[in-house]
């Protein structure tokens, strides 16, 4: 239906009329290229946030004893409230609860070869990094098991920090170094979602309450477990008040005292945070959506405009034999292609700038910013979504006073 000529004939137009294609390219390019930047921004946002969570669940709830602010039952306040390994057997009880993971720690003077630091020691079982998210690094490292814990081995997996200072950047799975005048074997270097620098190392928590000596054998420090069929603010909400109500009876404190217990609820923490950024997103998404609809509306000014100087070429056009349904085609089509190409170019810098800051935000030295602001790249199938839009709107509004202009006779056409 369009051969060459009808080609040559819109690129003729095109051509003759310089101004009104680039008002109507830079239309749509720019709100084709602002509504891709404002997408990428926020993605960037909430790439950047959820990815403090890291690997880690956001079911989680962890707890530890702190101390009474309040009498209780002729009992004094000010009193300690101490976790014990009964507290585990007693909250994995509750209905909602998957996995119960104690932790106790420990500091420790370390040494291996000439080189010395002080090592955060952490106590935990085998579940405990499906709650932390942790990554082991290179293919010889592993995570503690069934029977580091059964057998109380002095084995340990240590963080990337610790590897660096400790054992200069080499390879340190089967190396041995001292701690606390006892002998531990590196099983594992382990990656962690954290802006601190400090040395760490998890070790089997059988281990750590037998040989640590500031480590009691019966206390557990801090107990977090996973929870089931809670996804909602107000039911993490109840549950932490039901789990008060639980140890305030064992350890025969007031309920209402905050300071007795400490919790912390990660999945409450994680539905806050998303409830705030899907109000930022949703901000982002009417910028957005404003800025394609000022492209629109620019478009379809120019497209009314277009119609309405050629109605004079549509008379003669008409007069020389041409059929209405080639002329509005033919304008259509120039449209179509002006729309597209424009489009195109707008979407192109969009993800471009896009790409372009993920590729920035992706190099080392970029960790700090990675923590706030990350990826801020966008779906393809939205950009082209909205270049639809763009180029059916342009369609619209060219269409109707287009099928008006040659429903006209060649001489009222060409008297307008």
């Amino acid at each position: 239906m369009f051969d060459r000529e009808n080609w040559a004939e819109i690129f003729s137009t095109i051509k003759e009329n310089k101004m009104r294609t680039f008002l109507t390219g830079f239309a749509v390019s720019w709100g084709i290229f602002m509504f891709c930047i404002l997408l990428c921004a926020g993605n960037g946002l909430r790439n950047g946030m959820t990815g403090n969570f890291g690997n880690r669940s956001t079911n989680v709830l962890g707890f530890n004893g702190w101390e009474t602010s309040m009498p209780y039952k002729g009992l004094s306040d000010n009193r300690d409230v101490l976790l014990d390994e009964n507290d585990m057997e007693l909250v994995k009880q509750l209905p909602e609860v998957d996995i119960v993971a104690p932790r106790v720690y420990a500091s420790a003077a370390t040494v291996y070869g000439q080189f010395t630091s002080t090592v955060q020691f952490t106590g935990v079982i085998p579940e405990d990094r499906k709650i932390s998210g942790l990554s082991i690094l290179g293919s010889r490292g592993r995570w503690l098991n069934e029977l580091d814990l059964k057998d109380k081995r002095k084995v340990a997996v240590i963080n990337e920090q610790m590897q660096t200072v400790l054992f200069q950047g080499e390879d340190p799975v089967g190396k041995q170094f001292l701690a606390d005048n006892l002998c531990y074997t590196v099983i594992g270097v382990y990656k962690e979602d954290s802006w601190g620098n400090s040395e760490r190392a998890y070790i089997p928590f059988t281990t750590a309450q037998l040989l640590h000596p500031n480590v009691d054998h019966e206390r557990v420090q801090n107990i977090s477990v996973t929870l089931k069929h809670i996804d909602t603010k107000e039911k993490g909400e109840a549950f932490d008040q039901k789990l008060r109500n639980l140890l305030a009876r064992r350890h025969h404190f007031d309920p209402a005292d905050t300071r007795a217990l400490n919790i912390w609820n990660r999945l409450t923490d994680y539905l806050q945070f998303l409830g705030i950024f899907n109000g930022i997103s949703a901000f982002i998404w009417m910028i957005g959506i404003g800025t394609l609809i000022a492209g629109v509306i620019g478009t379809s000014n120019i497209m009314l405009i277009t119609v309405r100087e050629r109605t004079r070429e549509i008379g003669i056009r008409k007069a020389l034999g041409a059929k209405p349904k080639s002329i509005l085609m033919s304008i259509l089509l120039e449209s179509v292609f002006i729309i597209s190409v424009f489009g195109y170019v707008g979407m192109f810098l969009g993800i471009a700038v896009g790409e372009l800051a993920a590729s920035i935000l992706a190099k080392p030295e970029m960790e700090q910013a990675s923590h706030m602001f990350a990826n801020p790249t966008i779906d393809l199938k939205v950009a082209f979504a909205a270049m639809l839009v763009l180029i059916v709107s342009g369609l619209v509004a060219g269409f109707f006073p287009a099928y008006n202009a040659v429903k006209i006779s060649p001489v009222e056409a060409m008297k307008e």
